[in-house]
């Protein structure tokens, strides 16, 4: 029989899965339809916190249309739970930096303005900023190394630079989940490994983390977790269980090449 230590311990161990599932977002039979057009059909995944997960596929997988399906930006079926409630009922926790195209260049707002905005939810609408939320926003620009630019309007800036305008902005917003589609897409070096320090640091922090990735190269390695998907779930969970040829040739319709580190 057990005894009295072993027993706690037991009971420890299922209060700390229980939590972990709670803050997990746990996707349930997701489907999303444009038209005739079935864009993702019953996906059901866990996307667990304190990991930095990728969601990867062909185009037209429906990676994008996921991301914006947890947030309620397109209509779906299905659940999106998140600590046991709708996400879409707790978007005050969560940092969405959509894909680059997808944002008006020509605004007249500068780098500040952009960063500060991610400031409005916890400071309120009309109201006055603090010094406070001055300061995290001041110290946001830091972390990604454009502070420099703060006065300076976002389209003048580099397809790096807005990259990390915009994770600034996300981190301002002092979020429990992070989410990035295609964060990668037209930036440089320096700026790519800017953006993988920032997510490995919120993973440790035991934020979640979940990135839109097309590139099948050695970036592949800095996520835990991987979503193979092509509108359906191929595969989900770690990262080289995931990144099987098995399941790339199913997910892709044929073989591929990518980057492996199983040494």
């Amino acid at each position: 029989m057990e005894d009295e230590n072993q027993a706690q311990e037991r009971v420890y161990h299922f209060k700390d899965r229980v939590m972990l599932h709670n803050a997990s977002i746990n996707i349930t039979h997701l489907g999303v339809r444009y038209r005739s057009l079935e864009a993702l059909d019953n996906v059901s995944c866990v996307i667990k916190p304190g990991r930095l997960t990728g969601i990867y596929g062909p185009n037209g997988a429906g990676k994008s249309t996921l991301m914006k399906a947890m947030l309620g930006l397109v209509d779906s079926s299905g659940t999106v739970l998140y600590q046991g409630k709708p996400l879409t009922e707790q978007l005050e926790k969560v940092a969405y930096v959509p894909q680059r195209s997808a944002i008006d260049w020509t605004y007249p707002a500068t780098v500040w303005d952009v960063v500060m905005m991610g400031r409005v939810k916890k400071t309120g609408w009309l109201r006055s900023f603090s010094g406070v939320s001055r300061q995290i926003a001041k110290s946001a620009l830091q972390r990604v190394g454009i502070l420099e630019y703060r006065d300076r309007a976002i389209g003048q800036l580099s397809g790096g630079q807005q990259q990390r305008v915009f994770l600034a902005r996300a981190l301002a917003q002092e979020a429990e989940i992070f989410c990035l589609d295609e964060p990668f897409v037209g930036i440089d070096q320096k700026t790519q490994t800017v953006l993988f320090e920032v997510f490995h640091e919120l993973a440790a922090a035991g934020k979640t983390v979940l990135v839109v990735n097309h590139d099948l190269g050695e970036t592949t390695t800095h996520f835990d977790d991987i979503i193979l998907l092509n509108r359906q779930i191929i595969a989900a969970g770690l990262r080289k269980q995931v990144m099987t040829e098995q399941n790339l040739y199913r997910a892709y319709g044929g073989k591929v090449m990518y980057f492996s580190d199983a040494a």
